[in-house]
């Protein structure tokens, strides 16, 4: 560009002024007007990693008479009733290489386990007028898999909104034993669900969560001695409040190895602007304060090692907005808040859910995706484990990521056009990095267009590249393919609209 790096602000806008853009065969949804931009990728150095199944979704224990605001969208979809031999479901789990399932809910710590020796009867949840609005219920052991949420009201007693006294652990601990003699691999043991800060109902303490914490650890590490490795205590799973974090965090002793925060920053399910919440850039921008205040306690604890998860997210909370968290528009939010989370070191990132309530990735009736579920598969096939810095130059309706690709030479950028009218010309810049990249002899950037049929935002329905996704008859998957464009061309991004794309022919040294 013959322009020092010093002089990075004035050279980089003089570059875009002078820019000549030429537009791009393979553009889905574009129309109106045209505007140019740049994504700046900064290639020195990772300024964050992933998890390589960063991706993970949740099943909740809600039964199908769990209604909200007159509408019941649970069905057959709780971990009591969701039926496993659904070959859609299995297709659906199977086309991520590892996907995380966090199992649990708000009514798992009212779940009795069980086990040889649980000597009360093991019955369903019931509708009844008492927090959470069910009794407690009993779960069949044989479905025990993955992140498992324990009970963590067990043996406490309710005063005032408080939940008070120590953990009984002698029922969870008997079923984490039952999983070791039957030799069930358990990834990780999640202790209760928002009992933190204010709670959900109920709270629990920050001092007392980390003593129960502690005593959940010292379980983990008597019951599977000899074995290795062993799972993950994960805590506290539930919203984010800094004093209550900070405390917990000094008190826990290190017993846990992730830390957990839920998310649903879109407000009701019942509330009719969540759409224009998903399309405003400064609406989003705000949940970046909760992933930077976590990612700063974190830092200034003696538990920098600690990985930080989102571990429940839907987005719009008590079961979310049908045709609209089922919808193409959700995937705005949703990939927005996979990048963001990832620039702050959050190392895995659970939707809400993979099946159940309109938030779900699947959809509860048929088992068949929703568009989300797209989304989340192509993230995981593309966006390596570090986190590159990025920074957009244009208008503030794009929201830009990139990561180091997965599997592959390259990088992969995520570009999200939030506008209704305007196409976005995105050239890639990846000249001011101090360190320079090398190019490889392979041309062709692979790009993936997202669009809803006709620009409803609300369709169930996906476009990639212009073709509907849709499963077949045998509940298979399709295949996601990428159209060839050439490198040196700009980035078309039609209006609402998202893009991945992967340039294989660059090699930063971030990415080595």
């Amino acid at each position: 560009m013959g322009c020092q790096i010093r002089l990075l602000g004035l050279c980089l806008w003089m570059y875009l002024a002078s820019l000549s853009f030429i537009g791009v065969g393979a553009v889905y949804g574009r129309g109106g007007a045209v505007e140019k931009g740049i994504v700046l990728v900064h290639g020195k150095s990772a300024i964050g990693r992933i998890d390589n199944d960063f991706i993970c979704a949740t099943l909740d224990w809600w039964p199908p008479q769990k209604c909200d605001y007159g509408k019941c969208s649970w069905g057959q979809a709780s971990l009591l009733n969701l039926d496993l031999n659904s070959k859609t479901l299995l297709n659906a789990i199977k086309a991520f290489s590892s996907l995380k399932l966090r199992l649990g809910g708000t009514l798992q710590d009212k779940v009795i386990y069980g086990t040889e020796d649980n000597r009360q009867p093991c019955t369903p949840f019931v509708k009844a007028d008492e927090m959470f609005g069910f009794t407690g219920g009993c779960l069949p052991m044989s479905r025990v898999k993955a992140i498992f949420g324990l009970n963590a009201l067990a043996g406490k007693s309710i005063k005032s909104g408080f939940a008070v006294g120590p953990w009984n652990y002698t029922n969870a601990e008997s079923l984490i034993r039952y999983t070791v003699r039957k030799k069930y691999h358990i990834h990780g043991w999640e202790l209760g669900n928002e009992l933190c800060g204010n709670g959900i109902g109920v709270s629990v303490t920050a001092d007392q969560y980390a003593s129960d914490v502690v005593a959940l650890r010292n379980i983990v590490q008597s019951a599977y001695r000899g074995i290795e490795p062993k799972p993950l205590v994960v805590a506290p799973g539930g919203f984010f409040e800094f004093n209550w974090f900070k405390e917990f965090i000094s008190k826990y002793n290190k017993s846990a190895d992730v830390i957990t925060h839920h998310i649903y920053n879109l407000g009701p399910g019942v509330d009719d602007h969540i759409t224009e919440r998903i399309l405003d850039p400064f609406y989003l921008d705000g949940e970046a304060n909760t992933f930077n205040r976590l990612k700063g306690i974190l830092q200034s604890s003696s538990s920098h090692k600690v990985k930080s998860w989102v571990g429940e997210s839907g987005g719009a909370y008590n079961s979310g907005h049908h045709l609209v968290s089922d919808a193409f528009v959700n995937s705005f939010w949703y990939l927005d808040q996979l990048g963001m989370s990832a620039v702050y070191d959050t190392t895995t990132y659970c939707r809400q859910t993979l099946i159940g309530g309109n938030y779900g990735l699947l959809n509860t009736s048929t088992f068949m995706p929703n568009p989300d579920y797209y989304s989340a598969l192509l993230w995981h096939r593309l966006m390596g484990g570090r986190v590159l810095s990025t920074t957009f130059y244009g208008t503030k309706k794009i929201r830009s990521y990139a990561h180091c690709a997965k599997e592959s030479k390259g990088i992969t950028i995520l570009l999200l056009n939030l506008d209704n009218s305007t196409s976005v010309q995105v050239n890639v810049d990846l000249t001011f990095n101090k360190l320079p990249h090398h190019r490889v002899d392979e041309p062709a950037r692979r790009e993936y267009h997202l669009t809803a049929p006709d620009r409803n935002i609300h369709s169930q329905i996906m476009l990639l590249n212009g073709k509907a996704l849709s499963v077949n008859s045998a509940g298979e998957i399709p295949p996601l393919e990428p159209v060839y464009v050439d490198s040196t061309k700009p980035i078309t991004v039609g209006p609402l609209s998202i893009v991945f794309a992967h340039i294989p022919n660059v090699l930063l040294s971030a990415c080595r």
